[in-house]
């Protein structure tokens, strides 16, 4: 299902638009939300250099009929307000798309992460619209459901494994350990572990909001980082079949070291 992301410049009036612009360096995140017909409620988490003057000007907005601190901290406040303009809310329950939360909002623009089929993000930009709200598209991916990024039989395999503490610091169990335990051979045991982890390590760094992965080099730049002409995959392969040895060489040792028999004692001669 398609996940997008829209950064949506909020217009004078609503009190986030307005304070977040006196105050850009002060961070407001959205906990919860929720609307009404004719008002909003909404926990917000408040960071900002001068938290006292940031709350006396939420206070004196008129936009704003309630302002209750939950909770102080140093630069930090947790704040519950109520108010009477609350667009974003209004333009998601129109649409019938409901806006993902934590919601940031900075310098009077707003992070809006929604989740739901191409004709509903459609609607909610025609709500923006209506409303009078500027946005940007910054990215549209495919959510994944994370239970489908992985097959029955990885999953049973990267479950039994963190169980054994093959991922643990030291680990607790070796790789034949981990295969003995589901029945099945060490080497496609180390196979099937390298596919999970870059599986499960691909849509982690997606996951990103800055992904260093697009600045690779194009064609006629410095070149492939193959170092042969071969493809990435190729390239990738010998990586993973580089890592399967490195773990097996590991393995190995901590074998030895479990196996090994102690050395006799000298034996001592008398004359």
């Amino acid at each position: 299902m398609p996940q997008a992301r829209l950064l949506v410049d909020l217009p004078d009036g609503p009190w986030i638009a307005d304070v977040s612009r006196d105050f850009p360096d002060a961070g407001f995140r959205v906990l919860t939300a929720v609307p009404d017909e004719s008002a909003g409620f909404a926990l917000i988490r408040l960071t900002a250099r001068d938290v006292d003057a940031v709350l006396a000007e939420m206070r004196d907005h008129a936009a704003l009929s309630k302002v209750s601190v939950m909770a102080r901290g140093d630069g930090v406040a947790t704040v519950r307000i109520e108010t009477n303009a609350p667009v974003l809310l209004v333009a998601a329950k129109r649409s019938g798309l409901p806006i993902e939360m934590p919601l940031d909002i900075e310098n009077g623009v707003a992070e809006v992460d929604v989740t739901g089929e191409h004709a509903r993000v459609a609607a909610l930009g025609k709500r923006f619209d209506e409303l009078g709200l500027e946005y940007e598209v910054e990215r549209v991916r495919q959510r994944v459901d994370p239970v489908r990024l992985l097959t029955d039989r990885q999953q049973e395999l990267l479950l039994a494994a963190v169980e054994l503490g093959y991922y643990d610091v030291p680990r607790q169990s070796t790789l034949t350990e981990v295969a003995d335990h589901v029945g099945i051979a060490k080497s496609t045991c180390s196979e099937t572990l390298q596919r999970v982890e870059r599986t499960v390590v691909r849509e982690f760094v997606d996951d990103l909001p800055n992904r260093p992965l697009d600045d690779g080099t194009n064609e006629g730049d410095e070149g492939d980082t193959t170092g042969d002409g071969g493809s990435g995959e190729d390239a990738g392969g010998d990586a993973d079949d580089q890592r399967a040895a490195d773990s097996d060489d590991d393995e190995g040792d901590l074998d030895a070291e479990t196996d090994a028999e102690p050395a006799p004692n000298p034996q001592t001669y008398h004359s």
